[in-house]
């Protein structure tokens, strides 16, 4: 991924692309289990913990983003990590129920050839649809996370898994019931360049004003609140200086909202925006934008820029339940180490920020 901001689409996997995820394709995917890039340092168990719950996160989505200008990072995947559990997704701001981490390797390693793999699939079909429930090296894998799982079922001796909480949830999703491989839905990101808005398309200019249909519409709406008798007494009970104040903040957050509905309506299906160190991320509202002190810099010392950002049209893939009763976010944006510092091919985690809608817009735009 180089160049300008590239957006990211779901595809379902049908049974060539579920091989390519599954292989060494180094894959942009959601669901399923990570294809891990390197197999030294995997992140375990106590790494993958939600911060709020302290319960293990599961795997939500993969981005192969390596950098041409690097040597050492020929090969380059970032993994994003998500609790389940509702109630931790409440709070907006850093890391939280999220977890992110940045795996890197030079073109010539130990575990890939430095020629691509092939793009055909293998002739056992057989083949090309197991997931993989090993390490190339033969260390066991988490049939719900993909970590180390150096715990088996203890009935069909196949199933690994990281840890007590992670086989009750397998068992509950249907395990117990055939102590067989349950099939995860997997979707392929599939990667695009934004296409360049032309200045009739949006009813925002480059200074951020709305156009004059859009102006005139909320003269016409706030002449028709004022026309009320309830809005009249609650004009009347406050003081000018908080209305103004009021009045400035929602201008503001229509603003901003505005421009995110309109930057994503060309392509209302997005789930990724990608541009690392360049345009930053498309908030969904005013509040809760980081600050640089924000964001923490890198444990090597360097600070932490931009890379992408993940949508909300993603929730709609992942079938949650309604907003407010499972996981939700406005966007989270994903923030890596400006220098890529590499510390021996570790999997080093990055930091990942949840911006919520406001609540002053709390339906999603057209398309969500």
């Amino acid at each position: 991924m180089a160049g300008g901001v590239e957006l990211g689409f779901a595809s379902a996997a049908g049974a060539d692309e579920a091989w390519r995820l599954r292989s060494a394709h180094f894959p942009s995917k959601i669901g399923g289990r990570p294809a891990w890039l390197g197999e030294a340092g995997l992140p375990g168990p106590a790494a993958l913990r939600c911060g709020r719950c302290q319960r293990p996160c599961a795997f939500l989505l993969q981005v192969y983003a390596p950098l041409p200008d690097r040597p050492d990072a020929f090969h380059r995947t970032l993994f994003v990590f998500a609790c389940r559990d509702a109630a931790c997704y409440r709070l907006p701001g850093p890391q939280g129920p999220l977890r992110v981490f940045r795996n890197q390797l030079p073109r010539r390693n130990d575990t890939y050839p430095e020629e691509p793999p092939s793009e055909e699939p293998p002739p056992d079909p057989a083949a090309a649809a197991a997931p993989p429930l090993r390490l190339r090296g033969g260390a066991a894998l988490c049939r719900v996370c993909g970590c180390p799982g150096p715990r088996a079922c203890g009935r069909c001796r196949r199933a690994a898994y990281c840890g007590p909480e992670h086989q009750a949830l397998d068992w509950r999703r249907g395990h117990r019931r055939a102590c067989e491989r349950c099939a995860a839905g997997e979707y392929e990101i599939l990667i695009e360049p934004e296409e360049p808005e032309s200045p009739a398309d949006s009813s925002v200019d480059p200074n951020g004003e709305k156009g004059a249909a859009d102006r005139s519409k909320d003269l016409k709406e706030q002449e028709e609140l004022r026309a009320t008798g309830n809005a009249g007494e609650a004009f009347q009970s406050l003081d000018e200086e908080t209305l103004e104040a009021m009045a400035k903040h929602e201008t503001e957050e229509d603003k901003i909202f505005q421009m995110f509905k309109e930057r994503v309506a060309a392509e209302p299906e997005q789930v990724i925006r990608y541009c690392r160190g360049g345009e930053g991320p498309v908030w969904v509202s005013g509040e809760n934008i980081p600050e640089e002190k924000d964001i923490p810099h890198c444990s090597c010392g360097a600070k932490r820029i931009f890379e992408f950002q993940i949508m909300p049209q993603l929730l709609n893939h992942l079938k949650v339940d309604s907003l407010g009763e499972s996981i939700d976010w406005g966007t989270l944006v994903v923030y890596t180490c400006a220098d890529n510092c590499g510390e021996g091919n570790k999997y080093l985690e990055e930091f990942i920020w949840k911006q919520d809608f406001s609540a002053g817009s709390n339906s999603l735009p057209p398309g969500y």
